[in-house]
């Protein structure tokens, strides 16, 4: 088969997502970085306009030409002030000084056409200033508005100073480079996490597409548990046959028929059970003779109950192993921790016509907070060990949820539920 027919491998998954969250960060960082010299670009220009006007508004020759003035445009006043405006203008890099009469006659302005018509803008009912932005003859723009008073407080006059929104966009548009530069930065990096997390992920997984090595994993969890399970049968027949030899050889016959007896009759009470089953699974049903001798060996009581009309399982072989025996892994262990010994594993027809796997055990429990946690890839609550932990709840969710299932956790006592849909028939599939 062709990796194109198999699909994108597990490695170019990574890839990808790696660099598209790389991207998408770098994109979110350019706006934030966009909006962020915006609002810095604009409080800079309204913290200019403001000092700019109240300095002139302080000014003894702002002060001395407007009462000068009086409550009109003088020409005279007009020709000594426009050049010191101008010259604030240029040395503040501001767009326009507008210096004007108490009713808001303008006695500067950087269009002299306009000198002598009346402020656009607002202009304050008091004498305090104001910023704001507003559209007037040079466009829009953000200005300041400062009132000009007498040592005596009287309104004499008031200070316009303002900055063009155009004049603020070109000053956006000059720092948009260090911006890209930014983005760009952080996309390179992202790029270069991306290949480096393919090439981890490839020496791990290969070329293989994500549904294979899950497979390859639930595979190695199956022959995994089902070899520790047949290891431990093997171990126990092994010395239920040393002890029989024994007595055979003291001539205590009728204590080694009764050791092989009993072998066979718990052994004959599960088998009995199995097959029973209209759909039953011989991988399963070894599994379990396996975990009740795993069981017996750590001295734990061992409760198997499986229903006969249970309906045949979605799973594989391979995922049915995988799944049953992680589950029962993690209850032998929680029960080894219990004065009070015991697993039980339940299999019986579900309500709605599939399948409900159940495994309990007497061992502490799982807190509540942590019952959500425990399906997640790499979360554990035992040391790490050499067959490594985290792997073995996440990948039960994983296969009967891609089957179509649910796997939840209950306590008093711990209880691992699955639920699976009933097996398609081959001819619906078809």
């Amino acid at each position: 088969m062709t990796p194109t027919s198999r699909g994108r491998s597990t490695a170019s998954r990574v890839f990808l997502v790696v660099l598209g969250a790389a991207v998408v960060i770098g994109a979110l960082v350019a706006v934030f970085l966009v909006m962020e010299a915006q609002r810095a670009i604009r409080a800079e220009a309204e913290r200019v306009t403001s000092a700019t006007a109240a300095a002139l508004a302080n000014s003894p020759a702002v002060t001395t030409g407007l009462r000068t003035a009086g409550d009109g445009a003088d020409g005279a006043v007009t020709a000594e002030l426009e050049p010191y405006a101008t010259a604030v203008v240029e040395q503040a890099g501001l767009d326009f000084i507008t210096i004007m009469t108490p009713d808001g006659i303008r006695i500067t302005h950087p269009d002299r056409t306009r000198i002598g018509e009346h402020y656009l803008g607002t202009i304050p009912a008091s004498a305090h200033p104001l910023t704001e932005e507003f559209t007037g003859t040079l466009g829009p723009s953000v200005r300041t508005i400062a009132p000009v008073t007498g040592s005596d407080g009287e309104l004499i006059g008031w200070v316009a100073a303002g900055v063009t929104t155009e004049s603020i966009s070109d000053t956006l548009v000059r720092r948009l480079p260090l911006s890209l530069a930014i983005t760009v930065g952080l996309v390179a990096l992202g790029a270069g996490g991306a290949v480096i997390a393919r090439r981890m992920t490839r020496r791990i997984a290969g070329d293989l597409p994500p549904g294979q090595l899950r497979d390859a994993v639930s595979s190695y969890e199956s022959i995994r548990t089902l070899g520790e399970a047949l290891r431990a049968q093997t171990h126990e027949h092994g010395n239920r046959m040393h002890a029989a030899v024994a007595l055979l050889e003291l001539g205590r016959t009728a204590e080694a028929i009764e050791i092989l007896t009993e072998t066979s009759r718990q052994s004959q009470s599960l088998v009995d059970q199995v097959t029973a089953r209209r759909h039953g699974d011989p991988a399963v049903g070894a599994l379990l003779l396996g975990k009740a001798s795993q069981a017996k060996e750590r001295g734990i009581d061992w409760r198997v109950h499986i229903e006969p009309d249970t309906p045949r399982t979605p799973l594989s072989p391979v995922d049915a192993v995988s799944v049953l025996g992680n589950l029962v892994d993690n209850a032998l262990d929680a029960a080894a921790e219990s004065d009070d010994r015991w697993v039980q594993v339940s299999l019986r027809p579900s309500e709605d016509g599939g399948i409900a796997l159940e495994v309990s055990d007497s061992g502490p429990g799982i807190p509540q907070p942590l019952r959500e946690r425990i399906f997640d890839q790499g979360y554990s609550t035992k040391p790490a060990d050499a067959q490594g932990r985290g792997v073995g709840l996440a990948l039960v969710r994983s296969v009967v949820m891609g089957a179509g299932g649910t796997v939840t956790v209950s306590g008093d006592p711990t209880t691992f539920t699955v639920a699976l849909p009933r097996a398609q028939s081959r001819r619906s599939q078809t």
